[in-house]
């Protein structure tokens, strides 16, 4: 055999692994990064090649919107602001929620995400923040029926913004805005009584 024929055979072969691995290289990096978005996608789609196809497309968009971090003072005041709201939400539970939606709007504005229709506001948010964007999307079917909600609902409602408002704020643990299920749980339905009821003021 000559040494062309090698040469010839050779680049096949490293042609055929790329053609193996390149693929599956990216798979893993697509399930890294979007976790369970990405079977959700995949499913979406019906395939992986036009599911990573989307997920692809939505990392060059969110790289081409220049999505910024929030300055210190910024972080502080939103931290500030999501503590107030969750204070309110023990004599006020669905003006609450609709408050933390707000908040986790704002936030997401002065990162650089456009506010346009909610599909692609998820597609955005899931390069960088999948996983709480469950969280989102559960506390955005609650507030669609926020009128109707129990209490417990609505808590459940705040619990899951909080997720997305800390994802987003991005800062150290030691200034979080001091958000627990235990700090909302106060509010609650008495047993047997439907609808959003008037919760007892939390002691101070």
């Amino acid at each position: 055999m000559s040494a062309a024929a090698i040469v010839v055979i050779v680049v096949v072969v490293a042609v055929v692994v790329l053609a193996v691995t390149m693929p599956m290289a990216r798979r893993r990096r697509l399930q890294r990064r979007f976790g369970p978005e990405y079977d959700r996608v995949v499913t979406e789609k019906q395939g992986r090649r036009k599911g990573e196809a989307e997920l692809a497309n939505r990392e060059r968009r969110v790289q081409s919107l220049g999505i910024r971090p929030l300055t210190a003072t910024a972080r502080a005041s939103y931290a500030t602001e999501w503590t107030a709201i969750q204070e309110r939400f023990v004599d006020q539970p669905q003006q609450a929620v609709t408050e933390a939606q707000r908040l986790v709007v704002s936030v997401m504005t002065e990162r650089g995400y456009p506010a346009e229709e909610p599909a692609q506001v998820m597609a955005d948010l899931s390069v960088e923040h999948a996983s709480t964007l469950s969280n989102f999307r559960m506390a955005q079917e609650i507030s669609q029926n926020a009128s109707s909600a129990s209490t417990e609902e609505l808590r459940q409602a705040m619990v899951h913004y909080r997720a997305l408002f800390t994802d987003l704020l991005g800062q150290p643990d030691e200034v979080q805005a001091s958000v627990t299920e235990d700090s909302i749980s106060a509010a609650r339905v008495p047993a047997g009584e439907p609808g959003i009821q008037t919760a007892p003021r939390a002691r101070r």
